[in-house]
Formats: C-alpha cells, structure tokens, sequence
C-alpha cells in the first residue's frame, strides 16, 4: 500500500500545480502519487461531513462523477496516505469560519481521512508574488470578491504567471518564501521554521491577525506547506 492520493477542489491549475512540482519533488519517492477532484468548495465539503460524522473520504470521492474512471479500481486500503487541497474562499455565500475550524480539526490526519491544506484566498496564490521584499506583507481582502485570479494575473511579476513553465529553482524561491511567511503569520519571525506548522494554528493565527482584524487574509499557498510537512525544514531551507 504505497499509493498516495491527492484531492483537489478543481480539476485544472491544482492538477497543473502537481504535474510541474512532480517534475522535480514528490515523484522520487517511489509513490504512485493519484489525483482526482472534489469538484465543489470547501464548505460543500462541510456538509457532507456534517451529516455524517463517520463519513468515509475515499467512499465520498469515488462517488464523484469525475472519479469514476481514476478511482474505479481502487479501494480505501490502497491508499496510504490522503491530502486535500481546497481554497479558503472567504467570499463564498457559503463562507464560516467556524466551519472551517471544525474541518481542519476533521481532516488532520493524512493516514486516516485525509490531510487538509488551504490556500489563502486560493490556490492562485502560489504566483501572486509581487515582489519578494513586499511578499510578506502581502495581504487581500478575505470576504469580498475581488476577481482574485484576474488580479494575480495583473500583479505578479511574469517569471511566476505560467506554472508548466516552473523550474526547479523557481519553485524553490516559490516554497521558500511561502513558508518563511507562514511562520512570520504564527510567530511574527518572516524567518524558516523550527518545525513543521500545523494547518489549524494557522488557519487561527489568519482569523486573529487579519480576518477578525480588518477583514484581510495573508496571502498563502497550501502547496510550500505540503512540501515543508513531506520533507522537513532542513530540505526546504536547502532548495
């Protein structure tokens, strides 16, 4: 059982932010890494789980219409390990960060239910990089639509706007400085971590220093913090 299941809330710049990184990381370690798509948002996601507290995630997935034919011939026990990666999505008519909370708490465990992971405001994120001195601290407004991908696009400088065109070290400049900002939003230390960070803190260290503060998020991708769990800090720091 060494297969390795990715879920996506989409089917396209998720599976083409995989493609390009495998190129170059999670291919080598001898994985067959699958992908499908949840085809919905996060807060979908939320109400499956609340009519059904034993909900069994691989069951959900498989059930999808754009899973029958990737995972027709696998079962649960095929899977090793399981990780989610969905937008926080904060202007969504569905959007409670409540539900959020409980979900991270839910999906914490990547050999059980699945490993969540969230993109701040979404998985654009990874090439809304401005510049480098200003990247941390860049933030949005979290509960507006603020035609995100269309401003990620106008922005960013042009090295990072087509991901298939990513190399290896402009992913690592990308996972570097993502996950040096990630510690800055826990620890205020715009520095590498000490150690992995947890998806939750956070998700709540987002909620007291910018949601409830003044309606902002940081801007965040879930894909340097994938890289930094799977690897450890001594890896990403050596990119």
């Amino acid at each position: 059982m060494s297969n390795i299941l990715f879920v996506f809330e989409g089917e396209r710049t998720e599976q083409s932010i995989v493609d390009n990184l495998g190129k170059y990381f999670i291919n080598e370690s001898g994985n067959d890494f699958i992908t499908c798509a949840y085809c919905a948002e996060i807060y979908q996601l939320y109400r499956e789980i609340a009519q059904d507290e034993y909900l069994d995630t691989f069951a959900l997935l498989k059930e999808k219409k754009a899973n029958k034919k990737i995972l027709n011939f696998y079962e649960r026990k095929d899977f090793a390990e399981i990780y989610m990666f969905f937008d926080y999505d904060g202007h969504s008519s569905m959007a409670d960060d409540s539900k959020i909370k409980k979900l991270l708490h839910f999906f914490d465990e990547e050999t059980d239910k699945g490993k969540l992971y969230l993109s701040y405001p979404m998985v654009e994120s990874l090439k809304h990089i401005v510049s480098f001195e200003n990247f941390v601290i860049s933030k949005v407004k979290a509960k507006e639509n603020i035609r995100y991908k269309e401003k990620v696009n106008q922005e960013s400088l042009k090295e990072f706007i087509q991901i298939k065109k990513y190399t290896k070290a402009i992913w690592g400049q990308i996972i570097k400085i993502h996950v040096k900002k990630a510690n800055f939003i826990i620890s205020n230390a715009y520095a590498f971590p000490t150690r992995t960070i947890s998806q939750s803190v956070l998700f709540q260290k987002q909620f007291e220093k910018y949601i409830n503060k003044d309606s902002t998020i940081a801007v965040l991708n879930a894909f340097p913090m994938f890289i930094l769990d799977y690897y450890g800090v001594s890896f990403v720091v050596d990119l």
